[in-house]
């Protein structure tokens, strides 16, 4: 990260948001700061698209996302209610925001460092041998140079992977090519817990209370915004061609609480 480029730290202690923070809400989504804690609230409700979200950039143009490594994020939080009975998506880190689901579309090909929460029917099944839903460190960068080159082959690709033995020989190809590695975080969402993770130009390492569960030996390239949010939307996306979206009702209040953001630069010679 250039030296230029402020560390970032909130741990939400007034009664305000802070100006570094872009807030977003739609439907029936609300952002809440008190107590020491900023709340991404979904109130229950029917089956329309609500988000409740904080950015570092006004506009997701490429400008605006200023994030590169090597850097370190460290969050505090935790959810209203254990996984299985929460709806939606959650979560926090950097990514390029490829897609809004609603007024202008904007499409680009994703890239994304981040912990990741999907209950079902999310299902997101890009990592071989890891569930496509749950709560999930990530990375992907659909930008890489051999991701770009496959492209043009995905619609065949989709037709090879509903063949099991194509699958399991085929798929990791498609999923070094992309970027991914995933792996579930080894901690309850419902509980208080520090994440961290280390992006560097080659790797990412992802930690949960001091202890490192997840190495990713590709990174996505920068630059990328940080996001942190809740919402009651699910995507499918599987190699096998299945790409669905969609909204869940909310049966109760749900919500996702920060207490500390950190982001900080790396030495990368250590």
């Amino acid at each position: 990260m250039s030296a230029s480029v402020p560390a970032l730290r909130d741990t939400f202690d007034g009664e305000m948001l802070a100006v570094a923070w872009q807030p977003r809400t739609y439907g029936t989504g609300v952002l809440r700061q008190a107590d020491g804690a900023l709340r991404c609230i979904i109130p229950p409700g029917p089956d329309r698209y609500s988000d409740a979200q904080i950015t570092d950039y006004a506009q997701p143009r490429g400008d605006q996302l200023r994030w590169q490594p090597p850097l370190r994020l460290r969050v505090r939080a935790w959810a209203s209610a254990p996984q299985a009975e929460l709806t939606g998506t959650a979560g926090f880190g950097f990514w390029n925001e490829p897609f809004v689901p609603v007024g202008n579309v904007r499409l680009r090909l994703p890239r994304a460092v981040w912990f990741f929460f999907g209950a079902p029917p999310h299902n997101m099944a890009l990592a071989k041998d890891v569930p496509g839903r749950g709560w999930k460190a990530a990375t992907l960068d659909a930008r890489r140079p051999l991701a770009l080159a496959l492209l043009p082959f995905a619609p065949v690709g989709f037709l090879l992977m509903r063949v099991p033995a194509l699958y399991q020989r085929l798929w990791p190809v498609a999923q070094r090519a992309i970027g991914v590695t995933e792996a579930l975080v080894p901690a309850d969402l419902d509980a208080p817990h520090t994440y961290e993770l280390d992006w560097r130009a080659q790797s990412v390492i992802f930690r949960v209370d001091g202890q490192t569960f997840c190495e990713a030996r590709t990174a996505p390239r920068g630059p990328l915004g940080f996001i942190a949010w809740m919402d009651n939307q699910y995507a499918i996306v599987t190699p096998q061609g299945r790409i669905k979206f969609g909204v869940q009702p909310v049966i109760r209040e749900q919500w996702l609480a920060l207490d500390e953001i950190a982001i900080e630069p790396l030495d990368e010679t250590n």
